[in-house]
């Protein structure tokens, strides 16, 4: 379980000059109390592992972004190549997508 210890004082000041929209803090007196970029760098790096380990997998196994819609709907899972490219591209898919992506290859181990 994770515990997060904040003063009352701070976070009655966040509560009042901050709004949280979309992970995006608003502060309404001009002043930033989010360190943005730490956060993001970090979750770009984990987002592009991520899509490399995917890209290595189908290029591995020597199979284009059409074959992976074939092969998913093989399994029940159904969705457009442009959709699938957008995905892997980003890097921001789930966990789930992305065993589904190694069952319909045929992955049945990777290599972090």
């Amino acid at each position: 379980m994770l515990h997060v210890i904040v003063s009352s004082a701070y976070a009655l000041f966040m509560m009042i000059l901050c709004t949280v929209v979309n992970d995006n803090r608003i502060a309404y007196d001009d002043v930033s109390h989010h360190r943005s970029d730490l956060m993001p760098v970090q979750e770009k790096e984990w987002e592009d592992r991520v899509k490399r380990l995917l890209k290595a997998e189908l290029a591995r196994k020597g199979i284009t972004y059409a074959q992976l819609v074939g092969k998913l709907a093989d399994i029940g899972v159904h969705d457009t190549e442009p959709n699938i490219r957008n995905k892997i591209s980003r890097g921001k898919f789930t966990a789930v997508f992305l065993f589904q992506c190694l069952e319909a290859i045929g992955s049945d181990n990777i290599r972090l």
